[in-house]
């Protein structure tokens, strides 16, 4: 963050000082909400969590060096105490567990501040770019970082700190030093993508697709498009808007800004354009691009055809901030995954590949990772039964689906069986669990093709007891399933090689 003094500070937040001998004594370091992690000149901020109130350990931030703390009540150490916040504030911006409001207050604060510091930077030539869809933000967004990187400095947040309290945190992350702020946004119903482009408003604001995630929240595909749309409407006449091409729901929202509008994908109409498109054994992809009137190969190293339509966006990124396409491309194909759990392809040294999906996941995720799964078994060992290696699906639950979540758990089901998979493994004892398993039950997969279970134990137990080598498992389910420890299980129990 940039430096500025406590006086600042409360006058930006609109709070008030309290137990402050000096006003003018600056914050010179971060803005932190874990006081485990507080350093000398920072600012912490107490906020509310599932068992404790950060209000409890403001004099342990302090006196670990923070200089002051963010509050909603004096907390007879150095603080900026901020006012309440009304009921409709509150309830947009609520933690969990934050009974009296104290925790809105606070976040109310903490976007005033960011908003405040990004206008600052963005008068010394700091370019925002925000990034929203149901699918795919957080690899994009690790993409889009990279590629940026040989431009200049660049701030991104860890994984997917994407909403209230991540969005502003991140952004304050950003110093006189950075050039490029990519950000993330997130939505849980309409207003919260506009809500959080005021907090940090982008001047090129990228949208990849409208799903299903979400779609119990939003109600309908309708209602998530006008939502992932608030993006591309806070963008200034001068911004960039880059669209996919190949979502017609994306692709209308060119109509809802006066920005430039950059279409990608594969489509004829896209300006970044994807031919001749080819997968490799770990279902990395090689296509040409067509951009600025040139045609360049790219071959990527991450995993996943759906990684073509997140590379082809953060080459038009690239290029919108005033990088060639050569250098674009030569960055794009050098990126990596850089957030954990998400299309981890790793493989052992017994051949065995574990593909570690497990951060989270929706319809779409879902079916993108399936694909995958079945392309790197294709291209497998040529003495396998049927020319291919065995494909293993370990699956959870899909998460914030609402009344669609059975229909939707049932239609993985049969898709696995149809993208021929060969064993199914579905954890869990809820109505989306066995519809999924029943889905592909009722495709044609029965007996131990298709497997449920009640926990992570019980998946553990099958695959540690059948699994062979070079067989190919994917693992994958809504965070709070907590399947990366199936991943990790496998990965644990032989030696990966270091080659991704």
């Amino acid at each position: 963050m940039i430096e500025l003094t406590l006086r600042e500070l409360a006058d930006i937040v609109g709070g008030t000082l309290h137990d402050v001998e000096d006003p003018a004594v600056a914050v010179t370091g971060a803005v932190e909400f874990d006081s485990r992690r507080i350093a000398a000149g920072d600012l912490f901020l107490a906020l509310p969590g599932a068992r404790t109130d950060g209000h409890d350990f403001a004099a342990g931030a302090v006196a670990a060096g923070a200089v002051a703390v963010l509050a909603a009540r004096p907390v007879r150490v150095p603080a900026i105490v901020v006012p309440p916040v009304s009921a409709t504030d509150r309830r947009a911006l609520a933690l969990e567990h934050d009974t009296d409001g104290a925790g809105a207050a606070v976040l109310a604060a903490l976007g005033r501040l960011a908003r405040a510091v990004v206008d600052r930077l963005v008068a010394g030539g700091l370019t925002v770019v925000g990034v929203t869809g149901s699918a795919g933000k957080t690899s994009t967004k690790d993409l889009i970082a990279q590629v940026l990187a040989p431009l200049g400095p660049v701030v991104a947040p860890p994984g997917s700190f994407n909403n209230e309290l991540g969005h502003p945190y991140t952004a304050l992350r950003a110093t006189a030093d950075t050039r490029f702020l990519v950000l993330e946004l997130s939505a849980r119903g309409p207003g919260h993508i506009a809500a959080l482009t005021e907090i940090a408003p982008p001047s090129i604001g990228a949208v990849l697709n409208v799903g299903t995630a979400h779609l119990g929240e939003f109600g309908s595909r309708e209602v998530i498009a006008q939502a992932k749309g608030e993006l591309v409407a806070a963008l200034p006449p001068t911004g960039v808007a880059i669209l996919n091409a190949d979502d017609p729901r994306v692709a209308a929202m060119a109509d809802r800004t006066t920005a430039r509008v950059v279409m990608v994908g594969q489509a004829a109409n896209a300006d970044v354009r994807a031919t001749d498109i080819q997968l490799d054994d770990r279902a990395r992809a090689r296509f040409t691009v067509h951009a600025d009137g040139k045609q360049l190969p790219v071959r990527l190293a991450v995993h996943g055809e759906h990684q073509i339509g997140n590379a082809l966006t953060a080459i038009a990124v690239a290029l919108a901030c005033g990088a060639t396409v050569e250098d674009a491309v030569a960055a794009v194909s050098g990126a990596e995954i850089a957030s954990a759990h998400r299309m981890d392809v790793r493989t052992r040294a017994d051949g065995v590949t574990v593909v570690n999906d497990s951060y989270n996941a929706n319809p779409d995720s879902v079916r993108a990772a399936l694909k995958a799964l079945v392309t790197m078994a294709r291209a497998g060992a040529t003495d396998r039964p049927g020319g291919k290696r065995r494909s293993w699906a370990v699956l959870g639950e899909m998460g914030e689906l609402g009344d669609e979540s059975v229909l939707e758990h049932d239609g993985i089901g049969r898709l696995a069986v149809r993208l021929d998979v060969d064993r199914l493994i579905v954890i869990g004892t809820g109505r989306p669990a066995h519809a999924l398993h029943q889905g592909a039950v009722q495709e044609g997969s029965w007996g131990r093709e298709a497997l449920r279970v009640p926990d992570i134990a019980a998946a553990l137990e099958i695959l540690d007891e059948e699994i062979e080598p070079g067989d190919v498992v994917l693992v994958k389910a809504s965070n709070s399933a907590g399947l990366w420890a199936v991943a990790n299980h496998l990965n644990s129990s032989n030696t990966p090689e270091a080659a991704r």
